[in-house]
């Protein structure tokens, strides 16, 4: 679907959070191309992805439901997930849809473009890279620990993350978008395991620290045990640019909004707790620094605030536009 005209975001991640971000953004006039993790090996995804010997398609599921123009029952009816006593237990319907559209069209990218036509998907959706890649984390004490999902329970603090296979490609169209985009944002998402397996694809990675446009970072609203437990917002800069090997973030997003007592009493048991904006830190690497209050509580769990943090990243791109245009 092209959308002439208007601003290209490019936004890559994973996970939970770019969802969220999604349903706030599409409700802009913005030509949106959303990139996602083929990490995951967990769950009925992961499952698939043994059995079928394709790509885990959750995190796509996900963004395709998020970007969705469909009746909430389509949509719905997307994301059930059965409960039952059988082999189906535990599979989500989107996920059997994209493994059969995989099996009928031979190919997850035809199979991820002809469900963006039947849920009428407002941008386009993309694999970070054409295959599954496996993620590894070696730990301080050099321990190698495999798999997205296992790497979080390994009670050992992350020294870096890597792929294999080395040679995973990105798909063209995922290029073209990063080159053509008038803004990039990363995540929010799990910093280990949902965003830098996107990053760590070679050629994906090489295009973001060459890209012209402005790049944000929209941090983490709470630190997460097993990935980064005690990080502040520059400890997440400084790990993203170590894995690149270049600075490439411009400006980073984050929140100023205080949480509740009895909801951090209840993360503190989980190990987690507000991620602290170092601002000299911040500043001292050269970021441009834009504070929010970003928070949403949803049933008790702490989320970015979608309707804000997509009217702060249009605000951003507005005035991005607006000063190439005018330069």
């Amino acid at each position: 679907m092209t959308k002439s005209g208007q601003p290209k975001i490019v936004i890559i991640g994973g996970g939970t959070g770019l969802p969220v971000l999604l349903r706030g953004l599409k409700k802009y006039p913005l030509d949106i191309t959303a990139v996602v993790t083929v990490a995951d090996d967990g769950g009925s995804s992961g499952r698939l992805r043994d059995e079928m010997d394709i790509p885990p398609p959750g995190d796509i599921r996900n963004v395709l439901a998020a970007l969705s123009d469909v009746e909430p029952l389509i949509e719905e009816m997307f994301q059930h997930r059965f409960k039952t006593a059988s082999e189906l237990s535990g599979h989500s319907l989107g996920n059997l849809i994209l493994a059969a559209m995989t099996s009928i069209t031979g190919n997850f990218m035809h199979a991820i473009q002809e469900m963006s036509k039947v849920l009428n998907v407002n941008g386009k959706v993309l694999p970070a890279a054409s295959e599954s890649v496996v993620l590894h984390a070696e730990m301080e004490d050099g321990t190698i620990v495999s798999g997205e999902s296992k790497i979080p329970y390994s009670g050992k603090k992350i020294k870096r993350v890597f792929l294999t296979p080395e040679i995973a490609n990105p798909l063209p169209e995922t290029i073209h978008a990063i080159r053509q985009a008038d803004l990039i944002i990363i995540g929010p998402g799990s910093l280990y395991t949902s965003i830098l397996p996107n990053l760590l694809v070679p050629k994906l990675g090489q295009e973001i620290c060459r890209a012209q446009a402005k790049k944000v970072y929209v941090c983490n609203l709470m630190t997460q045990a097993g990935e980064t437990l005690d990080f502040t917002a520059s400890d997440h800069v400084k790990a993203l640019y170590a894995h690149l090997k270049c600075a490439f973030i411009d400006t980073i997003l984050v929140n100023s909004e205080n949480i509740p007592e009895d909801i951090l009493s209840r993360y503190s048991e989980e190990l987690a707790r507000p991620v602290h904006f170092d601002l000299n830190q911040l500043y001292e690497l050269g970021l441009e620094v834009v504070q929010g209050e970003i928070m949403h509580l949803e049933n008790g769990v702490i989320r970015h605030d979608t309707k804000e943090v997509a009217h702060i990243l249009y605000t951003l791109l507005r005035n991005e536009t607006n000063k190439r245009y005018n330069a």
